[in-house]
C-alpha cells in the first residue's frame, strides 16, 4: 500500500507538471501579481447582508452591460427602440431586465386587478377574461426568440452600424408561461367562417395585427411570465401575445382583446409598415417568418480581442422561424473557406442556439462571418443574395450574413463582404 501511495503522489505531481505546461500560454503567470499576493478589502470585511437587495441587482463591475438605443433614429422616444446587449451575453436565455424594448406609445402602466381580455367577433359566445380567470386554465412553459421585423434593417443598403448590439441587437429569447390561444378560443367557441385573428394592445397606440387563424391555433400562447416572473411593463404586463417564429411586431404587448374575422383586416402596421417594399414598386406582405439567421457576438466591434494571439473563442447566436438551427458555419477570412461551428446547449424549435468556433489566433486580420442552417433547408444567404431577389428599398426582414473584420490589433469593424 506504501508503495501504491508513493507511486499515485509521483503520478499525479507529473500530472500537475503536464499541465502546467499545456496550459503556458493560456494564463498569465502569477509570480508577481498583486491581484494574488495582496490581501483584497473583500477578503477582510463583511459584505451586505440578505435584506440589502430583495430584488437581485447585478454587479457594480457589470453596470456597461444595458439596453442602449440610437437618439437620431427616432424622434420621440415613446416611439422607438433599444437594444439587447447581446455581445455582453452567453448561453441563449436572455435577462428580462435587458430583452430590447420597441414602444409605439410608450409603456402602459396597467394595474392588472383593472385589466381584462375580451373575445368577440365570429365566435358563439363573446367573453371577457380578468387576470384571475386566466390564471386558471391549463398552462404551458415554452423558450421562444423574438425578433424585431426590422432587426439589421440599417445593414440594407451597406454596413452602417459599428456593433452587434445595434446591427442585431432587436432580439431576445426567453422562456414564456401562458395559456394556449387555442384554449381561449375553444372557450369561446369558433363560428364555421373564422380565419382570422386581430389582437389588439391596450397602449395609447391601439396596436392591432391580424393573425391567420391557422397560426392562432397552432403555436401561440397569450403569456403572463417571463423568465419565471411577471412579464416586465416593458414587455407587456400583464399580458401579451407570443406569436412564435414570427416578425415581433405580432406579439401584440398589454394584449386586452382578440377579434375573430374571416378576412385580414389590413391594419396600418401590415400594409404601410412592416411590408418589404421591392425593386419594382411593388411590396411584398404577410411576410411573417423570421428566417434563418446567425451573428458572431464574440469578437465583434463592442466586444473587441482582449489578448494577444493565441486561444481564441468565436461565440455567436443562431435562430429560423422555421424551427431548430441545425448546422453554423464559421469563415475567418470573408466566406472563402468555411468551418462548422459547435452549437451548445439547448436546442429547441424558434429559440437562439450558442455557438462556438475554438481557434489559434496568429494576429492575422480576420474576416469573421456566420452562416446558418435550419431543419427545413433554409441556408442563410448573402446580403448580394438578398438584394438580388428584393432589391435595396427594404427594411424588414434582412437575415444576410454580417461580416466583422478583425485588425491585427484586437479593434473589429462593422465591413461588408457580400
Amino acid at each position: 500500500m506504501s508503495e501504491n501511495g508513493i507511486d499515485r503522489r509521483k503520478l499525479l505531481t507529473a500530472g500537475v507538471a503536464l499541465g502546467g505546461a499545456a496550459l503556458a500560454g493560456r494564463a498569465s503567470a502569477a509570480e508577481g501579481d498583486p491581484a494574488i499576493l495582496e490581501v483584497k478589502p473583500w477578503n477582510q470585511y463583511l459584505g451586505p447582508g440578505v435584506e440589502a437587495a430583495p430584488y437581485g441587482v447585478p454587479s457594480p463591475y457589470e453596470s456597461h452591460v444595458v439596453r442602449r438605443d440610437v437618439a437620431w433614429l427616432t424622434a420621440s422616444t415613446e416611439s422607438s427602440v433599444n437594444f439587447t446587449p447581446i455581445h455582453e451575453l452567453d448561453g441563449i436565455i436572455t435577462p428580462n431586465g435587458l430583452c430590447f424594448e420597441r414602444h409605439h406609445a410608450g409603456v402602459a402602466e396597467i394595474d392588472p386587478a383593472e385589466h381584462r381580455l375580451m373575445i368577440n367577433g365570429l365566435v358563439e359566445t363573446p367573453l371577457v377574461f380578468t387576470m384571475a380567470d386566466l390564471m386558471r386554465f391549463p398552462r404551458e412553459n415554452r423558450i421562444y426568440f423574438l425578433e424585431c421585423a426590422a432587426n439589421s434593417g440599417m445593414e440594407w443598403r451597406g454596413a452602417q452600424l459599428n456593433g452587434c448590439q445595434y446591427t442585431h441587437g432587436m432580439l431576445h429569447c426567453v422562456m414564456y408561461t401562458g395559456v394556449k390561444l387555442s384554449t381561449l378560443l375553444e372557450e369561446a367557441g369558433l363560428r364555421s367562417s373564422a380565419a382570422w385573428v386581430l389582437p389588439e394592445g391596450a397602449d395609447a397606440s391601439l396596436m392591432t395585427r391580424s393573425v391567420p387563424l391557422e397560426k392562432a391555433v397552432d403555436d401561440c400562447l397569450v403569456a403572463f411570465r417571463m423568465n419565471g416572473e411577471a412579464l416586465r411593463p416593458e414587455q407587456g404586463y400583464p399580458l401579451r401575445l407570443v406569436v412564435p417564429g414570427w416578425e415581433g411586431n405580432m406579439w401584440v404587448k398589454w394584449l386586452r382583446r382578440l377579434e375573430v374575422g374571416d378576412k385580414p383586416w389590413q391594419q396600418r402596421e401590415e400594409t404601410s409598415k412592416y411590408t418589404d417594399l421591392l425593386a419594382n414598386g411593388k411590396a411584398r406582405r404577410f411576410t411573417w417568418v423570421m428566417d434563418v439567421k446567425s451573428v458572431i457576438t464574440s469578437p465583434s466591434p463592442q466586444k473587441p480581442v482582449g489578448h494577444g494571439p493565441g486561444p481564441m473563442v468565436i461565440s455567436g447566436i443562431a435562430w429560423s422561424g422555421n424551427g431548430r438551427v441545425t448546422r453554423v458555419d464559421v469563415s475567418i477570412d470573408g466566406g472563402r473557406n468555411w468551418r462548422s461551428a459547435r452549437i451548445d446547449g439547448p436546442s429547441l424549435s424558434k429559440a437562439l442556439h450558442r455557438f462556438y468556433l475554438d481557434i489559434d489566433w496568429d494576429g492575422s486580420e480576420l474576416f469573421l462571418q456566420s452562416r446558418a442552417m435550419d431543419e427545413a433547408g433554409v441556408v442563410q444567404p448573402t446580403k448580394d443574395v438578398l438584394r438580388a431577389a428584393r432589391g435595396d428599398n427594404s427594411i424588414y426582414h434582412n437575415n444576410g450574413i454580417q461580416t466583422w473584420h478583425i485588425k491585427s490589433d484586437g479593434s473589429a469593424e462593422n465591413v461588408e463582404i457580400s
